[in-house]
């Protein structure tokens, strides 16, 4: 039930954290952040934590639970498309004489209607299919210690830390690396030849709805917000056909392991090779987003099917039930990742600006703030991981 009495006021929060009360003070707007953020976190634990243990007790099948989860990052995917393509040119396109808080503020209320519309198809369509085993008693410290004690669950902690502080440093990252390193005559003459350049001769149902979503560019100097965006989309449509092509088929012919391995390393492989293009090589961006993206898009799903079979080994171990405990770990693993991403990201390019005494003051104060606001949110978020749900159906032949 969190997933439901939780959706309104997540997105509500959600709105509040763009929202510009049209404070001037800026002691007070950084007050005002810092406390729609805290709670807009907050929601999100309280929401995601039960959302992201339903994969673990929707079936007690491992290739069925690897296909819910194939499913689950399916539709993720098609999410992450649309943010992460049509964010910039919506903000731009709501922004009413260059407001940009206007702009902002509109493009996440649309995102925030249609997430909540979504999550109350969830809690109606979802079913927790498995029950506790029988006898079994709520014992918070009992399952803390159980769920510390598994060697399976601190790898998938350990490694959800630093796939997610990967991922905070690509996303910031390849903002900086358009906007700044990226020329712009060339991604605007790539964008003309994609068709996405306004002209005299432009027209058509195709460039109405291209420039209803903001997707169609008029000059060079506007060319950083359509081309990242069209850059995020060209990887999220490719990585959403990997979802659905490669995962499941990967997995059950080689094994959740070896793919997650082989695939991660083609992923670092061909990020490092972003380094080599030249600021006008457009082309040679786009194919290595490609190619990443590809390699990335198996381990999408795989990763929380993954921690899905952590949770039945628990119970196999234990005795006892604690998927939310074991999804909750890792999901506190996920928010340190982010933080700790951003926040080296933020030394570094503060050590290249300021020097790096100035980066390190930055990093530090990155990662207090951070590391308050994980346990902050995490310890608000405990008690729906009171209500467990899940037996232990596993077999050990099965490659995890």
């Amino acid at each position: 039930p969190w997933v439901l009495w939780t959706a309104l006021p997540f997105m509500v929060f959600y709105i509040l954290a763009f929202y510009n009360p049209g404070i001037e003070d800026k002691g007070l707007v950084a007050l005002y952040a810092t406390i729609s953020y805290t709670l807009l976190m907050t929601l999100y634990s309280f929401n995601n934590t039960p959302y992201a243990s339903l994969g673990g007790v929707m079936s007690s099948d491992i290739k069925e639970r690897t296909s819910i989860t194939s499913i689950r990052f399916i539709a993720a995917t098609i999410a992450q498309f649309v943010v992460q393509g049509l964010t910039l040119p919506l903000v731009s396109k709501f922004s009413d004489g260059g407001d940009k808080a206007h702009g902002w503020l509109c493009t996440v209320a649309l995102f925030a209607c249609i997430g909540f519309f979504f999550l109350v198809i969830t809690f109606f369509s979802a079913r927790e299919r498995i029950t506790p085993p029988a006898g079994q008693k709520t014992d918070t410290r009992k399952d803390i210690k159980d769920v510390f004690s598994s060697i399976p669950w601190r790898a998938m902690f350990i490694l959800t830390l630093f796939i997610f502080i990967t991922l905070a440093m690509w996303g910031s990252a390849m903002n900086y690396y358009f906007e700044n390193y990226v020329d712009s005559d060339a991604l605007y003459a790539f964008l003309d030849q994609m068709g996405l350049v306004a002209t005299e001769a432009t027209g058509g149902a195709s460039y109405t709805i291209l420039n209803a979503f903001g997707l169609v560019v008029d000059s060079a100097d506007k060319a950083y917000e359509v081309g990242f965006g069209v850059f995020n989309m060209v990887g999220a449509l490719v990585q959403f056909f990997g979802v659905i092509l490669l995962s499941n088929f990967l997995a059950n012919r080689y094994g959740k392991k070896r793919v997650f391995i082989i695939c991660l390393s083609l992923t670092a492989v061909f990020t490092a090779l972003f380094y080599f293009p030249d600021e006008r090589d457009i082309e040679s961006m786009f194919v290595l987003n490609i190619l990443k993206s590809l390699a990335y898009a198996p381990t999408v799903p795989l990763l929380w099917a993954m921690i899905a079979d952590v949770a039945d080994y628990s119970e196999y171990v234990n005795y006892r039930r604690a998927t939310g405990f074991v999804f909750a770990g890792v999901v506190f693993a996920l928010k340190a990742g982010l933080g700790i991403g951003g926040a080296i990201l933020g030394f570094i390019i503060t050590y290249c600006i300021l020097g790096f005494v100035a980066g390190l003051l930055v990093l530090a104060v990155s990662l207090c703030t951070g590391a308050a606001l994980i346990f902050f949110k995490q310890k608000k978020g405990l008690h729906t991981k009171k209500e467990d749900h899940g037996v232990f159906i596993y077999a050990c032949s099965h490659r995890m």
